[in-house]
């Protein structure tokens, strides 16, 4: 017996490359699985589009991050200190908005009842006969609205003054500040 032969009372293997099947008494390692070129091919060809779709996936993402330098957002106005006129004077109207000539409150309580109004007082300016429409809010000391609502003015002739009143739901005119939040004026026809 020579030194690369394994003793003859154990196991002997078979090599699978001898082309025989072992001699009895001996095992031999399993068959390795068939070599199919198709097969490798698939393999080589899933790898490959796995490797594209992940620099694909790479691609897109630094394009993302590295593109979009834009803030589409705007930013909040710093504040610079401003300066103040000697005489605060509320800025006058222009335009079609200066058609409504008074715009505020009118407290007609008595007895104990709470009555408010609001009313008004419109000149139309214009050459034509128009429609006058404007939003409202009534806001409180804090700022807070306590009622808001919408007036409308139909058929005003050309220099005709229209005056006009709605009553509201407020409780007090105290601390109480009208806002005009939308105007508009149409002809009318």
């Amino acid at each position: 017996m020579s030194a690369n032969e394994p003793p003859a009372s154990g196991p002997r293997w078979h090599n699978p490359g001898d082309g025989g099947s072992p001699p009895p008494g001996q095992w031999a390692s399993p068959p390795g699985p068939p070599q199919n070129k198709q097969r490798s091919r698939g393999c080589l060809w899933g790898c490959v589009g796995a490797l594209g779709a992940v620099v694909v996936i790479l691609i897109v993402v630094l394009v993302i991050a590295l593109g979009d330098d834009e803030d589409e957002s705007t930013p909040a106005p710093t504040r610079t200190p401003a300066t103040k006129p000697a005489k605060e004077q509320p800025e006058e109207p222009k335009g079609e908005r200066a058609d409504l000539v008074s715009f505020r409150l009118d407290d007609r309580s008595e007895g104990g009842l709470t009555n408010i109004w609001v009313v008004w007082t419109i000149k139309n300016n214009s050459s034509e006969k128009s429609n006058y429409s404007w939003d409202w809010e009534a806001v409180d000391a804090d700022g807070t609205r306590v009622e808001n609502g919408s007036q409308l003015e139909t058929d005003v002739q050309p220099g005709q003054t229209a005056e006009g009143e709605y009553p509201t739901t407020l409780k007090t005119v105290q601390g109480i500040k009208l806002n005009i939040t939308d105007f508009n004026r149409t002809a009318s026809y």
